[in-house]
């Protein structure tokens, strides 16, 4: 797939509600560049892809808005909403907060996100420039659904 082909799908991946398939979406993840993790600072709002995986369930529930990186070593993994509407970083269900670093992810270095707290890590490349997809990736039992990767998407505040 080329790199147009892959922002042409992902675009359309991102607006359906049901039955995306992962295995789409890693063929999108490999036509995407790399990007360094000095390249991601800043306020993201999040969202996902509908692949049915579980831990899109936890983020609704927990009211997600997005992650913030102030800098490589001070990243909020997960901005959430309180009942009021206010954001606020929800340590409690991330574990702690996380890091930035470059690091290899199928045979590519890329900008990650390294959970403090649990044996986590969000890979990250980039659609377009206010456009990243991510990818958690982590221990088994932690990230994956039926074998499985999350795929979600940022994008910039």
């Amino acid at each position: 797939m080329h790199l147009d082909q892959a922002r042409t799908r992902f675009a359309e991946l991102r607006r359906q509600d049901s039955g995306v398939s992962p295995d789409e979406l890693d063929e999108i993840w490999a036509a995407l560049p790399t990007i360094a993790a000095a390249d991601v600072l800043g306020a993201w709002r999040g969202a996902d892809f509908a692949t049915g995986h579980r831990l899109s369930r936890q983020l609704v529930a927990a009211r997600w808005h997005g992650k913030t990186f102030h800098s490589a070593l001070d990243a909020k993994p997960l901005i959430c909403h309180d009942e009021s509407g206010a954001p606020f970083s929800d340590v409690r269900l991330g574990g702690g907060e996380a890091t930035l670093w470059n690091v290899e992810f199928r045979g590519e270095v890329t900008a990650t996100m390294v959970y403090d707290g649990r044996p986590v890590l969000d890979h990250f490349k980039p659609v377009d420039p206010a456009t990243l997809m991510g990818i958690m990736n982590g221990r088994p039992e932690q990230v994956l659904d039926d074998g499985r990767h999350y795929y979600f998407l940022l994008e910039r505040e």
